[in-house]
């Protein structure tokens, strides 16, 4: 795939994600009401992270099909550092990283156009910093060494909201006119990526191959 193509290709899955993730929020409480659960309970949260599971599954496998398109910056720098995307390159990701956050805008402008009045509480304008600017970035960094989305979000909520992806954070900057500011490029764009690039070596390190023993003839 093309770096141009692929970087289309990569705000177009970005916006698709920015405008699904706060389904993820409406869906969760329409099934905890079908079954008859509290939304505050561990059976509403079981059920959030399955949906939250079940829409990461359905991403994942549309990014597969589209020849490996990516809806979060941190995620394609992480691949690139780890080596585990070879066709990723400066050039490619310095064309897909505005596309992605052109992306985020569109999703968050759409999915603000369209959501019901009566579910617009799950909207909240996005992530947003509720700590000290350093307290924030650390957070943001460090919750990109993990893979346990729905619990960290849970968890991080009181910290930056959180986002883990800055495409996201970059459309609901965008429309509550925050994404100029210097603490919102700290928050979520630079410490993300430090996360990432941290992940990546991690990776690296863990799961580093052994080398091959040839056989003696």
């Amino acid at each position: 795939m093309g770096a141009i193509k692929g970087a289309i290709v990569d705000g177009i899955l970005t916006a698709m994600w920015v405008f699904s993730v706060p389904l993820l929020g409406v869906f969760s409480s329409i099934t905890a009401n079908y079954v008859g659960v509290e939304a505050m309970s561990i059976a509403a949260l079981f059920i959030t992270i399955n949906v939250a599971a079940l829409l990461m599954l359905t991403f994942s496998l549309i990014g597969a099909a589209l020849g490996g398109a990516s809806f979060n910056p941190a995620t394609t720098i992480t691949l690139y550092m780890a080596g585990l995307k070879p066709d990723a390159s400066l050039m490619s990701m310095a064309l897909s990283f505005p596309a992605q956050a052109a992306g985020g805008v569109g999703g968050a402008m759409a999915i603000r156009g369209v959501m019901p009045h009566h579910h617009r509480h799950v909207l909240k304008g996005g992530p947003s910093l509720r700590v000290d600017l350093h307290t924030g970035a650390i957070a943001e960094g460090v919750w990109l060494l993990a893979v346990a989305t729905v619990g960290l979000v849970m968890a991080g909520g009181k910290y930056t909201g959180p986002s883990m992806n800055p495409a996201n954070a970059y459309g609901w900057a965008y429309l509550g006119n925050r994404h100029t500011t210097w603490d919102f490029f700290y928050v979520y764009w630079i410490c993300p990526f430090i996360g990432a690039v941290l992940a990546a070596f991690v990776s690296k390190f863990l799961f580093k191959a052994a080398p091959i023993k040839e056989k003696k003839s």
